[in-house]
């Protein structure tokens, strides 16, 4: 699949985007992207499958996106302003490749609505106990529904602020933490490493099962190279500063669970609490003021994070619509008053609300990765292609990097659950037929995946 670049060729003239971000600013962005609470609601989920081991998965699933963040950032080179999964591997390996990866990505940017919806319903069910579940998976799916709708987006200066009052709550967690161990008072060297490795617990297996859900605490790394044409030297920092923000997003989780793993130990949470989990932590360290501010907090981020993945969802629907991918009339729409790809954010909002019923987060949230992976993978084989068979000079360093980095991806897809592979691989036939219908067999012309500037 051959993707075009969506910007327009410019005269010499034309005004152009600024390059005014450092590569620090840069840094900052990409952490406000994916968040600095990242594993805190999804950690439930993963302390039960990595039987205490949430720390070690946080870290494996970093070794592993940190290759692919090595391998995004080359690419991101090649293809600055088009730059995206699908992109590199159709026009780097073959374009019925890079069209599955797309599809896979669809899945991914429409689970991500779904499980915002489940985790708010959820977290809200803290506040106000009384309320059904479904009538707040209907409140957040109609309210992120609504505010699309409506066209109202959060600032990056609200997305920064956000990001710093977390960072704040992260600070007051640390210091009930440490003033909850100082009250516990002896324990043996031994207490402090069971979060790394505790031997009555620990599997392989369910190290990689937990692992293969940690990655969700990476996702949104990606999005770095969307600012292509807005940094200094683009070439050297968009590289890095992919890097950078996998390596500290790494390290400040893997903090986090830590300190939440020794207050909670290697216990796991009740199937129904997994949502709330790392409020339950709190709640034990410091009490019902912390587990409220923990909480609210979690709803706070995913509030913000279920509206965003709805509008990416609907402008991704709409860029396949317009290229015809999936059908013109209907996706391809745009609402003549506000701009927006009406018909394709009330679809989501659908999907997120049926959803909501019929997935378990966890589910969810493994069927989001299984889009991720594929996608992860492909960026890896499209680095190693470009880089390495391809160019003229061969560098030890492009042939470790993508190999190692989509052989450790292939590992950890390999342990998620058998429900999870099932549907997603059913998504992914579903994906090969109707692709090769619409081409037939790949070979009339092209399906795209473009996601188009401003247009949404």
């Amino acid at each position: 699949m051959a993707v075009e670049s969506n910007a327009a060729s410019s005269s010499p003239s034309a005004p152009g985007l600024k390059r005014s971000l450092s590569l620090w600013q840069l840094v900052v962005l990409g952490i406000v992207i994916v968040q600095p609470i990242a594993p805190m609601g999804v950690f439930g989920v993963i302390d039960n499958e990595a039987r205490g081991h949430v720390v070690t998965a946080i870290l494996v699933a970093m070794v592993a996106m940190l290759f692919t963040a090595f391998s995004y950032g080359k690419m991101a080179r090649v293809y600055p302003s088009a730059g995206s999964a699908y992109t590199y591997v159709g026009r780097e390996i073959h374009p019925a490749l890079g069209y599955l990866v797309g599809w896979a990505m669809v899945l991914d940017y429409i689970l991500n609505p779904l499980v915002c919806t489940v985790i708010c319903s959820k977290l809200t069910q803290n506040i106000l106990p009384g309320v059904p579940y479904a009538a707040l998976a209907a409140a957040f799916a109609g309210l992120f529904t609504l505010l699309n709708l409506r066209a109202i987006q959060s600032s990056a200066r609200i997305n920064e602020a956000l990001a710093a009052g977390m960072m704040i709550v992260v600070v007051i967690f640390f210091a009930f933490v440490v003033r909850f161990l100082w009250g516990i008072g002896q324990y043996g060297s031994a207490f402090f490493f069971e979060p790394l490795y505790n031997p009555a617990t620990f599997s392989f297996h369910g190290l990689f099962r937990g692992t293969s859900i940690a990655v969700l605490t990476y996702i949104g790394f990606d999005g770095i190279s969307t600012f292509s044409e807005e940094v200094e030297n683009p070439r050297r920092n968009i590289l890095l500063a992919t890097v950078l923000v996998c390596a500290i997003t790494g390290v400040l989780s893997a903090l986090e669970v830590y300190a939440a793993q020794l207050v909670w130990g290697s216990n796991p949470f009740p199937p129904q609490m997994v949502e709330s989990a790392f409020p339950l932590v709190a709640q034990r360290a410091g009490g019902f003021f912390l587990f409220h501010l923990l909480n609210f907090t979690i709803l706070i981020a995913n509030v913000g994070s279920g509206m965003g993945a709805q509008l990416a969802a609907a402008r991704l629907l709409y860029g396949m619509g317009r290229n015809d991918a999936i059908p013109r009339k209907f996706f391809g729409a745009i609402d003549p008053v506000r701009r927006i790809p009406t018909n394709n954010i009330v679809f989501i909002g659908a999907i997120a609300l049926a959803g909501a019923f019929l997935l378990s987060y966890e589910r969810g949230v493994e069927l989001l990765n299984f889009g991720a992976f594929v996608a992860f993978i492909g960026v890896n084989a499209a680095a190693f292609v470009h880089y390495f068979v391809r160019a003229r000079e061969k560098h030890w360093i492009d042939l470790a990097a993508p190999v190692l980095g989509a052989t450790i991806c292939f590992l950890i897809w390999l342990n998620l659950s058998a429900p999870a592979k099932i549907a997603g691989g059913l998504w992914m036939l579903a994906g090969l037929l109707y692709g090769a219908a619409k081409t037939g067999g790949f070979r009339a012309g092209r399906l795209t995946f473009d996601v188009p500037a401003g247009e949404a």
